[in-house]
């Protein structure tokens, strides 16, 4: 077996680069890849795990486009509360100026009832 070895410069045999080194072409054993259960078991592994790669992405993707959905969604009643808290402030300091506006703020729960008794009872002894 070391006759098809070349030794190195120093006479030793280098087993690193036997291969490279061969005399002649050497042979490795044919396996039998087409028939192995384990390359149809891989192979199925394989393709499970692409599946599921992309259902996980287009997944991923809806559920990106509907986050975006919702923040603008999010952005509008943000808005829109700001808006109507304005409005509110504004009625309110109008209704300093002008009694008239006061049943309406009133009926909202703006401002409290002008007939209506305080709740805040002072503590008896």
């Amino acid at each position: 077996m070391c006759a098809y070895f070349l030794p190195s410069r120093t006479g030793e045999i280098n087993a690193k680069n036997a291969l490279d080194n061969r005399v002649e072409i050497a042979r490795v054993r044919a396996t039998d890849m087409k028939n192995s259960p384990l390359t149809t078991i891989l192979l199925a592994v394989l393709t499970v795990s692409a599946l599921l790669s992309l259902y996980l992405c287009w997944l991923l993707i809806a559920k990106g486009r509907e986050l975006r959905s919702l923040q603008a969604t999010v952005g509008q009643i943000e808005s829109n509360r700001r808006l109507a808290s304005a409005l509110a402030a504004d009625a309110l300091e109008y209704s300093k100026k002008n009694a008239a506006i006061d049943p309406i703020l009133e009926a909202a729960n703006l401002k409290p009832k002008s007939g209506a008794a305080s709740t805040n009872k002072p503590g008896t002894k």
